[in-house]
Protein backbone atom coordinates (compact mmCIF):
# COMPACT_ATOMS: atom_id res chain seq x y z
CA UNK A 1 0.00 0.00 0.00
CA UNK A 2 1.42 3.40 -1.15
CA UNK A 3 2.05 5.77 2.06
CA UNK A 4 0.35 9.31 1.93
CA UNK A 5 3.11 11.64 0.94
CA UNK A 6 3.28 14.96 3.13
CA UNK A 7 1.39 17.88 2.13
CA UNK A 8 2.12 21.84 1.72
CA UNK A 9 1.60 22.37 5.48
CA UNK A 10 -0.25 25.84 5.49
CA UNK A 11 -3.94 26.93 5.13
CA UNK A 12 -5.55 26.94 1.61
CA UNK A 13 -5.50 30.83 1.21
CA UNK A 14 -1.55 30.91 2.47
CA UNK A 15 0.20 31.10 -0.61
CA UNK A 16 3.98 30.01 -1.37
CA UNK A 17 6.13 30.90 -4.23
CA UNK A 18 8.29 28.51 -5.95
CA UNK A 19 11.16 29.39 -7.83
CA UNK A 20 13.04 28.16 -10.68
CA UNK A 21 16.77 28.96 -11.33
CA UNK A 22 19.15 27.35 -14.00
CA UNK A 23 22.76 28.28 -14.76
CA UNK A 24 23.94 31.37 -13.15
CA UNK A 25 26.45 33.28 -15.25
CA UNK A 26 29.92 34.43 -13.78
CA UNK A 27 31.77 37.19 -15.45
CA UNK A 28 34.34 35.92 -17.58
CA UNK A 29 33.22 32.09 -17.68
CA UNK A 30 31.45 30.78 -20.87
CA UNK A 31 28.03 29.54 -20.19
CA UNK A 32 27.03 26.14 -21.28
CA UNK A 33 25.33 27.50 -24.24
CA UNK A 34 25.21 30.73 -25.94
CA UNK A 35 22.46 30.63 -27.97
CA UNK A 36 19.71 32.99 -27.13
CA UNK A 37 16.71 30.74 -26.27
CA UNK A 38 19.11 29.19 -23.24
CA UNK A 39 20.62 32.01 -22.55
CA UNK A 40 17.70 34.08 -21.34
CA UNK A 41 17.06 31.19 -18.27
CA UNK A 42 20.59 31.91 -17.56
CA UNK A 43 20.52 34.76 -14.52
CA UNK A 44 24.00 36.83 -13.62
CA UNK A 45 25.70 35.98 -10.30
CA UNK A 46 25.28 39.50 -9.56
CA UNK A 47 21.68 39.49 -9.79
CA UNK A 48 21.01 36.30 -8.21
CA UNK A 49 22.94 37.97 -5.29
CA UNK A 50 20.66 41.12 -4.93
CA UNK A 51 17.44 39.11 -4.90
CA UNK A 52 18.79 36.51 -2.26
CA UNK A 53 19.81 39.85 -0.01
CA UNK A 54 16.43 41.35 -1.28
CA UNK A 55 14.88 38.10 0.42
CA UNK A 56 16.97 38.55 3.80
CA UNK A 57 16.52 41.79 4.15
CA UNK A 58 12.24 41.40 3.97
CA UNK A 59 12.98 38.62 6.41
CA UNK A 60 11.42 36.04 4.14
CA UNK A 61 13.04 32.14 4.53
CA UNK A 62 14.29 30.52 1.58
CA UNK A 63 13.13 27.05 1.60
CA UNK A 64 13.73 23.31 0.06
CA UNK A 65 11.03 21.73 -1.07
CA UNK A 66 10.62 19.58 1.78
CA UNK A 67 11.33 22.41 4.52
CA UNK A 68 8.30 24.07 2.13
CA UNK A 69 5.85 20.45 2.49
CA UNK A 70 6.61 19.95 6.46
CA UNK A 71 7.69 23.53 8.29
CA UNK A 72 4.22 25.74 7.16
CA UNK A 73 6.48 28.87 8.08
CA UNK A 74 5.27 32.41 6.75
CA UNK A 75 6.95 34.26 5.01
CA UNK A 76 8.83 31.38 2.75
CA UNK A 77 9.91 31.17 -0.62
CA UNK A 78 10.86 28.07 -2.23
CA UNK A 79 14.36 28.18 -3.97
CA UNK A 80 15.20 25.27 -6.88
CA UNK A 81 17.61 24.89 -9.23
CA UNK A 82 17.29 22.16 -12.10
CA UNK A 83 20.06 20.81 -14.10
CA UNK A 84 22.89 20.36 -12.07
CA UNK A 85 25.40 23.01 -13.48
CA UNK A 86 28.92 23.55 -11.91
CA UNK A 87 27.56 27.29 -10.66
CA UNK A 88 24.84 25.55 -8.51
CA UNK A 89 27.52 24.37 -5.93
CA UNK A 90 30.59 27.82 -6.97
CA UNK A 91 27.83 30.23 -6.74
CA UNK A 92 24.59 29.23 -5.72
CA UNK A 93 25.68 27.13 -2.61
CA UNK A 94 27.68 29.90 -0.93
CA UNK A 95 25.50 32.80 -1.68
CA UNK A 96 22.41 30.45 -0.18
CA UNK A 97 24.70 29.60 3.05
CA UNK A 98 25.14 33.06 3.48
CA UNK A 99 22.01 33.64 3.97
CA UNK A 100 21.27 31.05 5.72
CA UNK A 101 18.64 29.81 2.99
CA UNK A 102 17.72 26.29 1.93
CA UNK A 103 16.90 24.94 -1.62
CA UNK A 104 16.33 21.97 -3.55
CA UNK A 105 19.01 21.22 -6.64
CA UNK A 106 16.74 19.12 -9.23
CA UNK A 107 19.69 16.75 -11.12
CA UNK A 108 19.76 15.56 -14.36
CA UNK A 109 22.16 12.39 -13.76
CA UNK A 110 22.86 12.31 -17.71
CA UNK A 111 24.67 15.25 -17.25
CA UNK A 112 26.67 14.82 -14.47
CA UNK A 113 30.63 15.26 -16.17
CA UNK A 114 30.01 17.21 -19.39
CA UNK A 115 31.46 20.33 -19.30
CA UNK A 116 29.45 22.87 -17.09
CA UNK A 117 28.04 20.54 -14.68
CA UNK A 118 28.69 18.89 -11.92
CA UNK A 119 30.35 15.74 -11.42
CA UNK A 120 29.48 12.95 -9.26
CA UNK A 121 31.17 14.19 -5.70
CA UNK A 122 30.31 18.22 -6.01
CA UNK A 123 26.62 16.23 -6.13
CA UNK A 124 28.04 15.06 -2.97
CA UNK A 125 29.22 18.03 -2.01
CA UNK A 126 25.80 19.54 -2.30
CA UNK A 127 24.09 17.31 -0.16
CA UNK A 128 26.48 17.15 2.44
CA UNK A 129 26.49 21.02 2.84
CA UNK A 130 22.73 20.38 3.97
CA UNK A 131 20.99 20.95 0.52
CA UNK A 132 18.23 18.89 -0.87
CA UNK A 133 18.81 16.99 -3.62
CA UNK A 134 15.99 16.40 -6.27
CA UNK A 135 15.84 14.47 -9.66
CA UNK A 136 15.42 16.14 -13.01
CA UNK A 137 15.62 12.52 -14.80
CA UNK A 138 17.60 10.37 -16.43
CA UNK A 139 18.12 12.32 -19.47
CA UNK A 140 15.86 14.59 -19.33
CA UNK A 141 13.45 13.69 -22.46
CA UNK A 142 9.75 15.19 -22.70
CA UNK A 143 8.03 12.80 -20.10
CA UNK A 144 5.16 12.79 -21.79
CA UNK A 145 5.96 11.34 -25.28
CA UNK A 146 7.39 7.90 -22.95
CA UNK A 147 6.04 4.93 -22.38
CA UNK A 148 6.25 3.10 -19.37
CA UNK A 149 9.33 1.20 -19.37
CA UNK A 150 11.41 4.42 -20.05
CA UNK A 151 9.53 6.51 -17.48
CA UNK A 152 10.94 3.72 -15.10
CA UNK A 153 14.19 4.75 -15.94
CA UNK A 154 13.98 8.23 -16.21
CA UNK A 155 11.98 8.30 -13.16
CA UNK A 156 12.58 5.34 -10.56
CA UNK A 157 16.27 3.90 -11.51
CA UNK A 158 17.74 7.70 -11.81
CA UNK A 159 16.20 8.05 -8.28
CA UNK A 160 17.99 5.19 -7.16
CA UNK A 161 21.49 6.36 -8.56
CA UNK A 162 21.07 9.07 -7.10
CA UNK A 163 20.12 8.36 -3.50
CA UNK A 164 23.34 6.09 -4.15
CA UNK A 165 25.56 8.49 -5.47
CA UNK A 166 24.54 10.83 -2.04
CA UNK A 167 23.80 8.07 0.45
CA UNK A 168 20.31 9.84 1.25
CA UNK A 169 16.92 9.13 0.44
CA UNK A 170 15.78 11.62 -2.44
CA UNK A 171 12.03 12.83 -2.52
CA UNK A 172 11.63 15.38 -5.22
CA UNK A 173 11.21 15.51 -8.89
CA UNK A 174 11.11 17.76 -11.17
CA UNK A 175 9.66 17.73 -14.95
CA UNK A 176 11.74 18.30 -17.52
CA UNK A 177 10.37 20.82 -20.02
CA UNK A 178 7.96 21.16 -17.52
CA UNK A 179 5.99 18.18 -19.61
CA UNK A 180 3.48 16.67 -16.85
CA UNK A 181 0.97 14.59 -16.66
CA UNK A 182 -1.53 12.12 -14.50
CA UNK A 183 0.51 9.49 -15.43
CA UNK A 184 3.90 10.96 -14.48
CA UNK A 185 2.44 12.06 -11.49
CA UNK A 186 1.68 8.00 -10.90
CA UNK A 187 4.82 6.91 -11.74
CA UNK A 188 6.30 9.11 -8.98
CA UNK A 189 4.26 8.43 -5.84
CA UNK A 190 4.63 4.64 -6.67
CA UNK A 191 8.62 5.15 -7.31
CA UNK A 192 8.44 7.05 -3.57
CA UNK A 193 8.74 10.79 -4.80
CA UNK A 194 7.09 13.07 -2.02
CA UNK A 195 6.57 15.73 -4.83
CA UNK A 196 7.06 16.56 -8.02
CA UNK A 197 7.47 20.43 -9.28
CA UNK A 198 6.32 21.86 -12.95
CA UNK A 199 6.53 25.08 -15.04
CA UNK A 200 3.12 25.76 -14.29
CA UNK A 201 2.72 29.41 -13.29
CA UNK A 202 1.00 29.80 -10.37
CA UNK A 203 1.26 29.89 -6.59
CA UNK A 204 0.80 26.84 -4.41
CA UNK A 205 -1.42 27.10 -1.71
CA UNK A 206 -2.58 23.92 1.22
CA UNK A 207 -4.77 22.42 -1.01
CA UNK A 208 -2.64 22.30 -3.99
CA UNK A 209 -1.49 18.66 -5.33
CA UNK A 210 2.22 17.78 -4.22
CA UNK A 211 2.77 15.79 -7.55
CA UNK A 212 1.50 19.24 -9.40
CA UNK A 213 3.64 21.94 -7.76
CA UNK A 214 3.55 25.07 -9.80
CA UNK A 215 7.37 27.18 -10.14
CA UNK A 216 8.00 30.34 -11.50
CA UNK A 217 11.18 30.98 -13.38
CA UNK A 218 13.72 33.61 -12.83
CA UNK A 219 14.69 35.14 -16.02
CA UNK A 220 17.91 37.06 -17.29
CA UNK A 221 15.59 39.70 -17.33
CA UNK A 222 13.65 39.83 -14.69
CA UNK A 223 14.23 43.00 -12.79
CA UNK A 224 14.32 43.32 -8.73
CA UNK A 225 10.84 45.00 -9.04
CA UNK A 226 9.66 42.46 -11.21
CA UNK A 227 11.45 39.71 -8.59
CA UNK A 228 10.19 41.33 -6.19
CA UNK A 229 6.42 41.39 -7.67
CA UNK A 230 6.80 37.40 -8.58
CA UNK A 231 7.78 36.69 -5.01
CA UNK A 232 4.92 38.20 -3.63
CA UNK A 233 2.49 36.29 -5.88
CA UNK A 234 1.62 39.55 -7.80
CA UNK A 235 1.61 40.59 -11.41
CA UNK A 236 1.80 36.59 -12.84
CA UNK A 237 -0.77 36.87 -15.70
CA UNK A 238 0.81 37.86 -18.34
CA UNK A 239 3.28 34.82 -17.46
CA UNK A 240 0.52 32.51 -17.03
CA UNK A 241 -0.86 33.39 -20.51
CA UNK A 242 2.25 32.71 -22.17
CA UNK A 243 2.55 29.62 -20.30
CA UNK A 244 -1.11 28.90 -21.43
CA UNK A 245 -0.07 30.02 -25.22
CA UNK A 246 2.92 27.90 -25.26
CA UNK A 247 1.30 24.69 -23.82
CA UNK A 248 -1.14 24.97 -26.26
CA UNK A 249 1.05 25.19 -28.86
CA UNK A 250 2.91 22.04 -28.10
CA UNK A 251 -0.02 19.82 -27.26
CA UNK A 252 -1.53 20.77 -30.49
CA UNK A 253 1.62 20.73 -32.88
CA UNK A 254 3.49 18.20 -31.08
CA UNK A 255 6.96 18.74 -28.98
CA UNK A 256 8.95 18.16 -32.50
CA UNK A 257 7.56 21.01 -34.42
CA UNK A 258 6.84 23.04 -32.01
CA UNK A 259 10.79 23.46 -30.94
CA UNK A 260 11.45 23.67 -34.58
CA UNK A 261 9.34 26.70 -34.66
CA UNK A 262 10.25 28.17 -31.57
CA UNK A 263 14.14 27.77 -33.19
CA UNK A 264 13.31 29.63 -36.54
CA UNK A 265 11.54 32.41 -34.49
CA UNK A 266 14.36 32.86 -31.96
CA UNK A 267 16.88 32.31 -34.85
CA UNK A 268 18.94 29.83 -32.58
CA UNK A 269 18.94 25.85 -32.56
CA UNK A 270 18.87 25.65 -28.41
CA UNK A 271 16.13 24.51 -26.16
CA UNK A 272 15.14 26.58 -23.58
CA UNK A 273 15.25 24.39 -19.79
CA UNK A 274 12.04 24.39 -18.73
CA UNK A 275 9.72 24.44 -22.41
Amino acid sequence: MLKAAPSLNRSRNDAIVFLMYHELEVYGRPLRQSEAGYARYVVREPHFREQMNWLQSMGMRGLSVPQALQDGVPGGIVITFDDGCETDLAVAAPILHNANFGATFYITLGYLGRRGYLVESQVRALSDGGFDIGCHSMTHPYLTELDDARLKVEMVEAKQRLEQMIGRPVHHFSCPGGRWSPKVAEVARRAGYHSVTTSRVSVNRGDTDPFELARIAVMRGTELTQFQQVCSGRGLWSRQFRSFLQTTAYRILGNTFYNRLRSQVLGDSSMSPDE
